[in-house]
């Protein structure tokens, strides 16, 4: 890890009894995990707020494979997967361990697909950049799952319905991507379109509802849904952390912003 951050402890840990609340975490730009910004502060935040999780499942918008695979190295390599950055960025490690039991138990929980093992992935700056901001200390194991390409939205929903049981083996699942990413849109201004609010908007008010076919549906969602999610890879994250929510979790926003013109940060945490 980069030395320059403060380590810290979540406030909480698992008690008998007790779920992990499940999230959704809008990523953005990687130098998030190096600037002192609304964003980094948030995360920092929800990491003390959180009971101490025993592993993590992360599901980044940043490793497309074809069929379903899972992290079961020992020691996960951190991945810059990103051009014409600071050299700050390049010189970022994450050395969390990995979680070779956790990976075999998302083999057995998931029915619906083959999930395989892979032993050359590692952490992907979808992973790291806000894990770096919410456990600096690098201590808690981590493990990624892909998101399968070739799939519909719906796929990846009811995959994370099954992973939903890791939450009481005190499992922190982690969607990392943004609700609304058009980079072919992106100005870099801390500003809005039009077009990116109402989608946010759009998507805060049917997870208020608990109206999880409309997202998976997002296509019917009209103009302000085909300008949002042009391609689904960091939108899909999201499908996970909701297919995992439990019935009677509670939804908490933070970072909700729409900046760059059309990124939307929004995070929530259930449960």
């Amino acid at each position: 890890m980069n030395g320059d951050m403060p380590d810290h402890e979540p406030r909480q840990s698992m008690g008998p009894g007790m779920t992990m609340p499940v999230m959704f975490v809008g990523h953005g730009s990687p130098t998030n995990a190096i600037e002192d910004n609304v964003f980094s502060r948030a995360w920092a935040e929800m990491g003390r707020a959180l009971p101490r999780p025993e592993a993590i499942l992360c599901i980044s918008a940043h490793w497309e494979t074809v069929g379903t695979c899972v992290t079961a190295m020992d020691r996960p390599r951190t991945i810059h997967d990103f051009q014409g950055f600071p050299q700050a960025l390049f010189d970022m490690r994450y050395p969390a361990p990995g979680a070779p039991g956790l990976a075999r138990r998302v083999q057995e929980l998931v029915h619906s697909t083959e999930v395989k093992i892979d032993l050359d992935w590692g952490l992907d700056h979808g992973t790291w950049s806000v894990l770096s901001r919410m456990y600096p200390g690098a201590e808690i194991p981590v493990v990624q799952l892909s998101l399968d390409r070739t799939r519909e939205p719906r796929f990846h929903y009811e995959l994370g319905k099954e992973l939903n049981v890791l939450r009481q083996e005190g499992v922190l699942i982690l969607g990392s991507g943004n609700i609304v990413h058009n980079l072919r849109s992106v100005v870099w201004e801390d500003t809005a379109y039009d077009w990116a609010v109402e989608f946010d908007e759009t998507l805060k008010r049917l997870m208020l509802a608990g109206d999880h076919d409309a997202i998976i549906d997002y296509s019917g969602l009209g103009p302000a849904a085909r300008l949002s999610v042009p391609t689904n890879e960091h939108y899909l994250p999201l499908l996970y952390a909701l297919g995992a929510q439990g019935r009677g979790d509670t939804l908490q926003f933070f970072a909700d912003r729409v900046t760059l013109g059309s990124m939307s940060m929004r995070s929530v945490r259930m449960g």
